[in-house]
């Protein structure tokens, strides 16, 4: 039976709405993920590495039979896909970002995955667009909805929904 996943997805490197919406593209590939929504796209500027182009951010709901770590490991390869390269330093520019953020009520944590993003409560780049997405989802262990999180978190950084340009 497919379980309800959230990926948090960004980019900060070349043409950052194509990256979001081809890695978004390129999983609904996959036969075992199915039903993706994503998220109003959100500017955001870096948070940890600041001397690095800002980022483009959305987060991503599909229905998915993989578990969560056949998950990962499609994510892997959609992100070696846009160039992202497989060894790679934490907080780093990149084209591609792809993270879990649940997997259905999944609490896993392992050196290789832990569920749900155990960042979540300092990341309101992946907050506000989960938020508008799934307001009512209730985060396993946290027990708390992204609009309950975004009133407690101490993440002051400005998230700004991203207009989309024209096509000619």
């Amino acid at each position: 039976m497919p379980e309800l996943a959230y990926l948090s997805i960004g980019s900060n490197i070349g043409d950052r709405e194509a990256n979001l919406a081809g890695a978004t593209t390129a999983l609904g590939t996959y036969y075992q993920i199915n039903n993706i929504q994503s998220s109003s796209y959100y500017e955001t500027a870096p948070l940890i590495n600041t001397e690095q182009p800002d980022f483009l951010n959305a987060v991503i709901s599909c229905d998915t039979d993989f578990t969560p770590f056949d998950l990962l490991d499609t994510i892997h390869q959609v992100e070696l896909m846009f160039g992202r390269p497989a060894l790679r330093n934490k907080n780093e520019p990149r084209t591609i970002d792809i993270d879990i953020i649940t997997h259905g009520n999944a609490v896993i944590q392992t050196e290789e995955l832990t569920i749900p993003h155990p960042e979540i409560m300092n990341r309101k780049f992946i907050l506000i667009p989960l938020e508008e997405i799934a307001p009512n989802l209730e985060i396993p262990i946290l027990n708390m909805t992204a609009s309950e999180c975004l009133t407690i978190t101490n993440d002051t950084s400005k998230v700004v929904k991203h207009i989309m340009e024209k096509q000619a």
